[in-house]
């Protein structure tokens, strides 16, 4: 069986991943290449695997813990995508709230994997008002814990994709590009924007053809490490929502715009809140990535009877207290107008990061990792 080259892609919950590797896929196919996905999450009903499945691309799935937790599970969907789909190229998404990739995922794979796959550095994508932010010395609006994963992330990174760059004129972009790089000068800075499409096939080209991959180990204090992941919420739910004939994009609009409204007036920081609702053929996404101005939907369904609705919430709250807040603006939406069959709903508050793998070196022809 051939080699594949995997790509991973990190980066902090609302920087614009699934968008841009959506985009990224499509270019490569078109360019004549298999391309597979593979996402990551710490509870099934994923919106990222619906969406992208929804443009024609192979994903597949790693659900339940992250890919350090569960290196089986990554490298099972990595065999599955080779051998069911022949993938030559694989870009993996981690959970936004993961760190210390490079010594958990990428040395493993280097130093057990390196026969059947050719590993691409590793990206780190930083959303540009949170990086900002970050490099003025603030928190970019999380918790203080929450935002040691944010820094750690762009340690460990061989490249870090400033993304969203359509929202900055050229002379931002390239402040941003500059101060980013001397912050973090190991990393090549690069900027994309998946909406206008600049800057994606530079990055593409880097990531294709370099084999620096995973140069340095951040230091990472796995206490604060768990404590940034526990301040998160987390809610995956799904459900079907029957009644009169509704103008669902403008209800999606409004279920989305109450709850930023909610999680607002409570100075809840909000990860990131997706959603993807679909009837028949015809779907619509909307994305909350922090305050309410960031409320953004794209697609339509129009009018129709009824609709499967999707939510994944990741919100600086008890997963009891965000589960609380859909689920009544959910219900303000619904009520006396529409049946609600719940399909699968699960809110959780994620537990202490446990690798299957350690390196505690960089890998080059020595075994140099604990377990």
């Amino acid at each position: 069986m051939k080699t594949a080259r995997i790509i991973f892609t990190g980066g902090f919950l609302g920087a614009g991943k699934t968008t841009l590797l959506r985009e990224a896929a499509q270019r490569l196919m078109k360019q004549g290449f298999n391309v597979g996905l593979i996402t990551n999450d710490q509870a099934p009903e994923l919106v990222d695997s619906m969406l992208l499945s929804k443009h024609g691309l192979k994903v597949s799935e790693v659900s339940g813990s992250c890919f350090c937790c569960n290196f089986n599970g990554l490298t099972a969907a990595i065999q599955h995508l080779r051998t069911e789909s022949a993938t030559d190229i694989i870009i993996a998404e981690p959970v936004g709230s993961c760190t210390d990739l490079s010594a958990t995922i990428m040395q493993p794979l280097k130093q057990f994997r390196s026969r059947e796959l050719n590993i691409a550095p590793l990206s780190v994508l930083a959303d540009p008002a949170r990086l900002t932010a970050i490099l003025d010395g603030g928190n970019a609006g999380l918790h203080d814990d929450a935002a040691y994963i944010y820094r750690k992330q762009l340690e460990e990174s061989d490249i870090i994709l400033i993304t969203k760059s359509d929202l900055l004129t050229r002379q931002e972009a390239d402040a941003l590009q500059k101060r980013t790089a001397q912050a973090y000068p190991h990393a090549d800075i690069l900027t994309v924007s998946a909406v206008t499409g600049d800057g994606i096939d530079r990055w593409l080209d880097e990531a294709l053809k370099r084999n620096d991959a995973g140069l340095r180990l951040a230091d990472v204090n796995y206490d604060i490490y768990a404590r940034g992941e526990a301040v998160l919420g987390w809610l995956n739910g799904s459900v079907r929502i029957k009644g009169e004939a509704t103008e669902w994009d403008a209800f999606i609009h409004d279920f989305l715009a109450e709850l930023s409204n909610r999680f607002d007036a409570n100075n809840y920081s909000v990860g990131h809140v997706k959603i993807i609702a679909e009837s028949g053929s015809r779907y619509i996404t909307g994305n909350i990535t922090g305050l309410g101005d960031t409320l953004s939907l794209r697609g339509s369904i129009g009018k129709s009877n009824e609709i499967k609705l999707v939510i994944n919430a990741r919100v600086e709250t008890a997963p009891e207290e965000l589960d609380k807040i859909i689920k009544e603006s959910l219900n303000n939406l619904t009520d006396n107008k529409y049946s609600t069959e719940v399909i699968a709903w699960r809110h959780l508050q994620p537990g202490r990061p446990n690798p299957a793998h350690r390196f505690v070196k960089v890998v080059q022809d020595s075994h140099n990792y604990i377990d």
